[in-house]
């Protein structure tokens, strides 16, 4: 064979070979992770908020004018110490018309005193009159100069003159009183006069939480007027989904994250009995129940929180210390099972597992895997057991 055959031939083994090169299936290129042991919490995540555990509303025992509050947020107060002042209920200024009304009402008044009072005097002459013609009729009676008869009308007509006399008396103050409530109308309200004060005291020993009527002014019965507490008494209030909260119980371990400083711990005081209806941001309906969590962690490492500060908790349903574990979202469905694929010399093997726990991004492995073991994450549909594969 000559060299240019041989050349030739040498050429088109080079074309062949490279032509079964290209056509050969490519190897997929995957991200792997090893599976390995240690810590894993199963948690559920709500965001919370901080409250004070005894906080006390402070409102007005009656209506009437509230004077200026001095207090501010913040400031301390003691048992029994007052925090608020009430006077009794300002009069409403008369408007020109209803002024004149009244004036004309003081008026028609002072003239039913004047009148009753020369009622009374007739009265009383009238009384005094028979007094002194029953005093005659007794002694002319006792000389029997007159009959038995003419005494007794005497009698009579005294102290009919005399019960005359003390109802034109009442009369008199009748009147007397309707004046003084016709002039009540008339007299302008006095916001500097000196009046009955009702002292309004903090019912325990705490801090100014929330003034809710600072500036004076009306308040009715029952209206809030100062929130008292003690900041030192913090608690955590969130709201858990009712399927969720059914997993938690007393004393469960809480962490409590993103509020502003390092991660705190709590415990889980009481989930309360009854769920209410909450309709989220994107207009579900959903039923949530109120978890309250107390600190376990120092004083000191929250003392920075204050009432009404956000929280992120996160509830620990269950924990172990050495888990062998794997990303979740190497998790893939497999005859109504987990399974797995496994990097092994170069290609991907299917592996069927036993998952126990998961978290949001981990999955406990309870049979099928050890530590140590590469296992394809977010396998897609060109990975399947034993096609070749190449590790970014």
């Amino acid at each position: 064979m000559t060299r240019g055959r041989i050349g030739i031939f040498l050429l088109a083994l080079l074309v062949m070979a490279g032509l079964v090169y290209g056509f050969l299936p490519q190897p997929v290129p995957v991200d792997v992770f090893a599976a390995f042991k240690g810590p894993l919490a199963v948690t559920v995540e709500e965001e919370g908020k901080t409250r004070v555990m005894e906080r006390y509303v402070v409102s007005a025992p009656m209506s009437g004018y509230a004077r200026r509050i001095d207090l501010k947020v913040g400031d301390a107060v003691k048992r029994g110490q007052v925090v608020a002042l009430l006077e009794p209920a300002r009069s409403d200024a008369l408007d020109p018309r209803s002024r004149a009304q009244a004036a004309a009402q003081a008026s028609a008044a002072e003239a039913a005193l004047a009148g009753a009072r020369e009622n009374a005097r007739v009265a009383g002459a009238e009384a005094n009159l028979a007094r002194q013609e029953l005093a005659r009729t007794e002694a002319l009676g006792k000389s029997s100069f007159i009959s038995a008869q003419a005494v007794d009308l005497a009698r009579s007509n005294a102290a009919r003159t005399q019960a005359a006399q003390q109802a034109a008396e009442y009369a008199v103050n009748v009147v007397r009183f309707q004046l003084d409530t016709a002039r009540a109308a008339l007299a302008l309200p006095q916001s500097g006069a000196a009046a009955d004060t009702l002292s309004v005291r903090s019912p325990v020993e705490a801090r100014v939480l929330k003034v809710v009527h600072q500036s004076e002014g009306t308040v009715r019965a029952g209206d809030p007027l100062i929130e008292v507490g003690n900041p030192e008494t913090l608690e955590v209030e969130a709201e858990v989904l009712s399927t969720s909260a059914v997993k938690l119980s007393k004393g469960a371990k809480v962490i409590l994250d993103r509020w502003g400083g390092n991660s705190l711990q709590g415990a889980v005081r009481v989930v309360e009995p009854a769920g209410y209806t909450r309709v989220s941001a994107l207009g579900v309906e959903e039923q949530r129940v109120r978890v309250i969590v107390d600190f376990t962690s120092p004083r000191d490492a929250w003392r920075r929180l204050g009432d009404g500060y956000r929280v992120e908790a996160s509830f620990v349903v269950w924990e172990g210390s050495d888990v062998l574990q794997v990303p979740a979202s190497a998790l893939f469905r497999h005859n109504n099972g987990w399974a797995v694929f496994v990097a092994e010399a170069g290609r991907a093997r299917l592996r069927p597992i036993q998952v126990g726990q998961r978290s949001g991004l981990q999955a406990q492995v309870l049979d099928g895997l050890k530590a140590g073991d590469k296992v394809i994450v977010h396998p897609d549909d060109k990975v399947t057991d034993g096609v070749r594969i190449k590790v970014r």
